[in-house]
């Protein structure tokens, strides 16, 4: 984590342009434009600080290598707090801090992912589908926590699939006349009747 770096405060007048110097005095850090002062606060009011000289920045009244030179902070961090006034205005500097909120992916959100995950949907949709954002999910893969199916395994798999021949239904034996006696047998009742009857055969 970065050191914070505070503001040196010149004891006497100080200038930062031609028009405006800053003086420290008691624990109070002064600004004048020329004898008139125009602004003021304490020493240790870090955000004052930051507010006011952005805003001389903003207004091109100072250089940000005047700020550097003459507070004794580094130029990053100037630009940052100009960053942050025309962002945000003189009420970012007071603005707390985000903090992180509850974790997204639950247990029980990753499970449903990665079961939409093995059905062969992308990482969009199932993002879509959860109301996830889709970098939070395409971090999640990237660590590991799931797995996404490569659309050329499902392809293959459903090749092999339509490729498989469809198993037959057995056919049931046709039933003959006669309960269930064959040609053969149908001729030698036909025959034995016609010996009875004394007929030729």
């Amino acid at each position: 984590m970065a050191q914070l770096q505070l503001p040196i405060f010149p004891q006497g007048v100080t200038q930062l342009s031609p028009d405006l110097g800053v003086s420290c005095r008691d624990g109070r850090v002064s600004y004048f434009y020329g004898t008139l002062p125009v602004f003021t606060h304490a020493a240790e009011d870090v955000k004052s600080f930051r507010l006011f000289t952005s805003q001389l920045y903003v207004d091109g009244k100072v250089k940000q290598s005047d700020l550097v030179r003459v507070f004794g902070v580094s130029a990053i961090s100037v630009k940052r707090a100009v960053k942050l006034y025309e962002e945000a205005g003189p009420g970012g500097f007071w603005r707390p801090r985000p903090t992180r909120g509850a974790a997204v992916l639950t247990s029980e959100v990753l499970r449903q992912a990665q079961i939409q995950m093995d059905q062969g949907q992308s990482v969009g949709e199932v993002a879509i589908k959860l109301a996830v954002k889709y970098n939070t999910l395409q971090k999640a893969v990237q660590a590991g926590r799931l797995t996404l199916k490569k659309r050329g395994d499902l392809k293959r798999r459903s090749a092999s699939l339509k490729h498989q021949k469809p198993t037959q239904p057995s056919r049931r034996p046709r039933a003959t006349g006669g309960g269930g006696v064959g040609r053969d047998g149908a001729c030698a009742r036909i025959n034995g009747k016609r010996r009875r009857r004394g007929l030729p055969v």
